[in-house]
């Protein structure tokens, strides 16, 4: 442990480098800004607390992803065991989360290929769109992903290989251009995982997946 200037430059390098996308995390897993702001907040204190603990440079984002991760959880375990008020709060949260999605249905909308996309990525299941998410949107690799997730790289690897297969067949099932060739991509793909060859192809920079 450092002398206190030394340890609190750390945390407010920290904070200042990697603020922005844990913010983007929560918003895009929470119902509200609050949320995602109390959430924000235990993270950064759990950052403080275990300054020791948090590794050194780009590291440290998906190390603060693993921290947001479990307290998100636990703020789904806690608004499980809320009271009828909570309930009611809850309903009028989750209307204006609705609009929201509608909202951005809408603008999705403006093409069938991308209401398609935005369709086949809500069919998948939680632990798809959670691997894909964080390759797509928060653009991290397969090691920085399994830091996330709490599991080895192997595992990420045949996780994502799973859920962008599961993927192109829903948007070749929705009729999106390109989902049979993506259907095709990862056959070839499965065919390598299981002869051991241990690649993949790298994550989506944009979109969903």
């Amino acid at each position: 442990m450092g002398p206190p200037d030394t340890r609190r430059h750390r945390f407010e390098e920290i904070y200042r480098t990697s603020h922005d996308a844990v913010l983007a995390y929560l918003l895009r897993r929470t119902e509200n800004g609050h949320d995602a702001a109390d959430v924000l907040a235990e993270t950064f204190l759990v950052a403080w607390r275990r300054l020791d603990d948090v590794p050194d440079g780009d590291r440290a984002r998906p190390w603060l992803f693993g921290v947001a991760r479990r307290a998100l959880a636990n703020l789904h375990r806690g608004a499980r065991r809320r009271t009828a008020l909570s309930d009611r709060l809850r309903g009028e949260l989750a209307h204006a989360h609705r609009h929201t999605e509608r909202a951005a249905d809408r603008h999705a909308e403006r093409t069938a290929d991308q209401a398609a996309v935005a369709a086949a990525f809500r069919s998948l299941p939680e632990q798809d769109r959670e691997v894909l998410a964080l390759a797509g949107w928060e653009g991290l690799d397969f090691g920085e992903i399994a830091v996330v997730l709490g599991c080895s790289r192997n595992a990420v690897r045949i996780r994502m290989y799973r859920a962008r297969r599961r993927f192109a067949r829903e948007l070749s099932a929705l009729g999106a251009l390109g989902g049979r060739e993506k259907e095709g991509e990862h056959e070839e793909e499965g065919e390598r995982l299981k002869e051991g060859d241990g690649r993949a192809a790298p994550a989506s920079k944009g979109g969903a997946a």
